[in-house]
């Protein structure tokens, strides 16, 4: 019985997956808060075809914002957008690599960049410094990678380097994805070379499975140091991680 579950979740995503390809399509001839409210309905109904609940609390930061959230699953982005669906992330090209998805989050206003290039984060930069100039939300993973939850990774400093130099407020996110027994839920981590399929499979098979969104205060970075500025953040989602 709990397989047929586990499938049907599956469906149901991949369903949800084709229906948000078509609504896409449809992007170029809406404005941005009719862009933003199906991104959000998108994103949250993604969240919710897998079986997880959806709880989020505090509020995005209007304008130029950089989201600074901690990184544990391939839901990250739908459970943010759910919460912040107009910030543009800044993530790994190989999402370009995902079946179906890849597209779609390209077609959010994504920002790509080559982590095995180095010169490359310079690019990024600059483009996330114009885009918060122009009043957008951007969104980073300053850990660079994925974790298992309860415990941050270090933080790269170099994408920060946007906000400092155009004095851009950051907001500091909180993801938790928990379940009935654990504060931590193993089932969403993505991990090592866990491959997505194997990883979908491990989030539609989890009982009571859900992702808390925690918008924190927004912290000023004029003046900041990038490094310092990386090393405080850190503190203080550590701080607030544990429920």
């Amino acid at each position: 019985m709990h397989t047929v579950v586990s499938l049907w979740r599956l469906l149901r995503a991949v369903l949800h997956v084709l229906h948000g390809m078509a609504v896409m399509t449809r992007f170029p001839r809406l404005d941005a808060a009719g862009r933003h409210q199906r991104i959000q309905w998108w994103s949250a109904g993604l969240v919710r075809a897998m079986g997880l609940t959806l709880e989020v609390s505090g509020t995005p930061r209007p304008g130029a914002t950089l989201l600074v959230a901690n990184h544990v699953s391939w839901l990250d982005i739908a459970a943010i957008h759910a919460a912040a669906p107009h910030a543009r992330f800044v993530s790994k090209a190989d999402v370009l690599q995902w079946p179906l998805l890849g597209w779609l989050i390209k077609g959010a206003g994504t920002l790509f960049i080559e982590r095995e290039r180095k010169r490359d984060a310079v690019r990024v930069v600059h483009a996330c410094a114009q885009a918060l100039q122009a009043g957008d939300t951007v969104a980073v993973f300053p850990e660079g990678t994925t974790g298992a939850g309860p415990e941050l990774l270090p933080f790269h400093a170099n994408l920060l380097q946007a906000a400092v130099a155009t004095g851009t407020p950051v907001q500091p996110v909180l993801l938790r994805f928990f379940d009935a027994e654990q504060a931590f839920s193993p089932h969403a981590t993505y991990l090592g070379d866990t491959t997505l399929l194997q990883s979908l499979w491990r989030v539609a098979s989890a009982r009571g499975l859900g992702v808390q969104v925690q918008l924190l205060p927004p912290v000023g970075t004029r003046h900041a140091d990038r490094r310092a500025l990386a090393g405080h953040l850190r503190e203080l989602m550590m701080e607030r991680l544990l429920p």
